[in-house]
């Protein structure tokens, strides 16, 4: 895990508070016990947008949409033993999309799909069968 500071709305709302009243950043950072970029940035976006709202949209996209998604999870549920490298080489087949292995498990674990193997277990003979009904 990383060590990145979250702001809770409320902090925000007082450093912008702050740093309106006149307080120099220098000033914040040693008081909230922050780092002089941490300030910086919530400043400059309060001053660009007039709010203090993390930014929609950030971060690396989706390799599937929804569409892909359920149809991933279709021919799953179809092809009980398929493997997830088969599924992602048909998924590509389908809708040219290329994605890993570990997409492919991941979408069909979103969708509560998990590879399970089947118990192996000794079969019970009859005369232990009537037993454990009795």
């Amino acid at each position: 895990m990383s060590n990145h500071q979250r702001l809770d709305d409320g902090m925000r709302w007082r450093i912008v508070g702050r740093l309106e009243a006149g307080q120099s950043q220098v000033q914040i950072c040693r008081e909230f016990n922050l780092t002089p970029s941490i300030v910086c940035n919530l400043w400059k976006q309060f001053q660009d947008t007039g709010s203090i709202e993390k930014k929609p949209g950030q971060g690396r996209p989706r390799a599937t949409m929804a569409t892909e998604d359920r149809y991933l999870s279709i021919i799953a549920r179809r092809n009980r033993g398929a493997t997830a490298s088969q599924l992602s080489r048909d998924l590509y087949a389908a809708t040219g999309t290329r994605v890993s292995r570990v997409t492919v498990s991941k979408r069909l674990h979103e969708t509560g799909l998990f590879a399970r193997r089947p118990a192996v277990y000794v079969l019970l003979t009859s005369m232990n069968g009537r037993v454990r009904l009795a």
